[in-house]
């Protein structure tokens, strides 16, 4: 494999002791290289605690969201509970077995539930299924950086870089970059200036819900402070 080729969309989940921090750039191109669209988003909710980092084709991503939403709630009308990450993986992967001509869809499932905690798992184009302390698609230096027993501001500093770097080096990773951090308390889904990210830093310019995330002086590498 050529490391120095575009590798696409970059998505990223990790576990923190407490739940979980996903991750992905906006970036959608064509296979010749051309963007189409640079405010996409590819971190899509299923449940109130879980959500799918999707990658792939667009269409086909988006009709597997829909079909796993769709049999999610379903099971929480059936049996009054809320429904477990294993259970929206499993979809996940029963779906991609039964199109495998989807075979460039790659998918991150990652949220929080009470039985498990904070889970990711990874669903490669195919249908496999991976339960996975960290899980990426793309390219970068999850490997050589992830360490266990991460906290929440360091686990959503570590997201932010792995997307980051990817765009820095990935003509065909872009945009913005976008966090959601979920856990038992928390629904915090934030995204990220696509000009500061080239300097280095970040900043979060949107809170859509849940409590503050990482600044600027956080990501650069100073002592992390909350957005007040």
């Amino acid at each position: 494999m050529d490391l120095n080729a575009p590798h696409g969309t970059t998505i990223v989940g990790v576990t923190y002791d407490g739940g979980v921090v996903l991750g992905a750039d906006s970036r959608v191109t064509l296979e010749m290289g051309v963007t189409i669209d640079s405010m996409t988003n590819k971190i899509i909710q299923l449940t109130d605690k879980i959500y799918i980092c999707r990658s792939g084709p667009a269409a086909a991503s988006e009709v597997l969201s829909d079909y796993v939403r769709n049999m999610l709630d379903q099971q929480e009308i059936q049996f009054g509970q809320p429904a477990k990450v294993k259970d929206a993986a499993n979809l996940v992967r029963l779906f991609s077995y039964k199109n495998k001509n989807m075979r460039q869809m790659g998918v991150i499932v990652g949220g929080w539930d009470k039985y498990e905690g904070g889970q990711i798992f990874a669903v490669p184009p195919g249908g496999a299924i991976l339960k996975l302390p960290f899980a990426i698609e793309g390219r970068d230096f999850v490997d050589m950086t992830w360490r266990e027993g991460m906290g929440k501001v360091e686990a959503e500093l570590f997201v932010i870089k792995v997307v980051s770097r990817a765009i820095a080096k990935d003509e065909a990773s872009g945009g913005l970059v976008r966090t959601v951090t979920v856990s038992i308390l928390i629904l915090a889904r934030l995204q990220y200036l696509r000009d500061d990210i080239k300097k280095g830093q970040s900043r979060a310019c949107m809170e859509i819900t849940g409590i503050p995330g990482p600044t600027c002086d956080a990501f650069a590498g100073n002592a992390p402070r909350m957005l007040q």
